[in-house]
């Protein structure tokens, strides 16, 4: 079947030609220059393939395992480097979904599963992390909708586009569930390292069998034009179906990703870039909420982790037609609708994108717009 456009992805395409002047809803840290990297870059590299490794660059692989504590449980053949985490995401939902299978799936959530899994003819079922309860993922809902028939639970965590974490007690129970039924679980961490409350959470690889990890230099680190990612499974069956499958799509990495990734995943670079991403984000969300709070048409639950977060309009505003106002003169500000999850009386707020961002000026411009809306 063919793949639908998921509705983020339309927003996104509709609002390419509109050139804002801010944006409330940027969803990950400032991105560094090329010239921060050129000192570590040898001239004389060669523009073909690694040459070494068909999963990607040994040494950026160990940094791969490092960065997520799986160094002692995970060996490097049990990571497959990708065109970001929408690819490694993509390589296993089109090599374990076949037609009939379910796949249990969490909402609001990344959209690219529902989307993929309904092209290939699988059966979706939605598990929903309301408001009310902080956007906590139900675990007695999940542990129903888990039935001798799903073939794959997808998660992210932290969360996206919530930022509620699940810790380990959570992920424990998560695994239960889908070992019960043989399921494969893949958990999706590209906000993982930006932590506001308790600490980083286990990755699923380390803790089940079937269980993927999926992530990216994108998000905490900025880095989203390198298109680089990775996925993490201890059985090696699904790796070699995922590194088949790339083959014959994209075939092999990009070289100047996966360079530019290994120097930027190198420990002192990630901790300096980590650390610059965690105090601008924390930063920017102490002024996010501190906006919010003073809106009265506005609410949130202000994100445990992650550079975004879900923000509720007061009664009578339609996000979809909100975010197409604030993109008009005079406000010329960018900010993606809730539809994009599911949510039409939510929008998306977020606190990245450095100083090119222009925050406080789309929140400012952000205010009047719910002044002026018709009561």
């Amino acid at each position: 079947m063919k793949v639908k456009m998921h509705r983020l992805f339309e927003v996104l395409l509709d609002s390419t030609a509109a050139d804002p002047e801010a944006v409330v809803g940027f969803s990950l840290a400032a991105s560094p220059r090329l010239g921060d990297f050129l000192d570590d870059l040898d001239p004389a590299m060669s523009l073909d393939w690694n040459n070494r490794d068909f999963r990607g660059l040994p040494e950026l692989r160990t940094h791969v395992l490092r960065q997520a504590g799986l160094e002692e449980v995970c060996d490097l053949r049990d990571v497959l480097v990708t065109a970001g985490a929408a690819e490694a995401n993509y390589l296993v939902l089109r090599q374990l979904l076949e037609p009939g299978d379910e796949i249990v799936v969490e909402t609001p959530g990344w959209p690219q599963a529902p989307v993929l899994a309904a092209a290939q003819g699988a059966r979706v079922v939605p598990v929903a992390r309301v408001e009310e309860d902080g956007w906590a993922l139900p675990l007695d809902w999940l542990a129903a909708a888990v039935t001798e028939r799903t073939k794959l639970i997808f998660l992210t965590n932290p969360n996206n586009p919530t930022g509620r974490m699940l810790g380990r007690a959570e992920l424990e129970e998560i695994v239960r569930i889908a070992d019960g039924v043989g399921a494969w679980l893949l958990i999706d961490e590209v906000y993982a390292g930006l932590e506001w409350e308790g600490p980083r959470a286990p990755s699923v690889a380390g803790m089940y069998a079937r269980g993927i990890t999926t992530g990216s230099v994108s998000k905490a680190l900025g880095l989203q034009g390198l298109r680089t990612g990775w996925l993490i499974c201890r059985d090696a069956g699904l790796v070699q179906d995922a590194v088949i499958l790339r083959e014959n799509s994209s075939e092999i990495m990009n070289v100047m990703g996966e360079a530019i990734a290994e120097i930027a995943l190198r420990p002192d670079r990630y901790r300096a870039g980590l650390a610059r991403a965690r105090a601008e984000g924390r930063a920017n969300l102490r002024r996010m909420d501190d906006w919010v709070r003073g809106e009265t048409r506005l609410g949130w639950i202000p994100p445990e982790a992650g550079l975004i977060g879900l923000g509720r309009l007061g009664d009578g505003i339609d996000g979809d037609a909100l975010a197409r106002r604030l993109l008009d003169p005079p406000y010329r500000t960018f900010l993606l609708p809730g539809s994009a999850y599911g949510l039409p009386g939510h929008i998306r707020l977020g606190v990245g994108g450095g100083a090119e961002a222009n925050l406080m000026q789309g929140l400012e411009r952000l205010s009047e717009a719910l002044r002026d809306w018709p009561e």
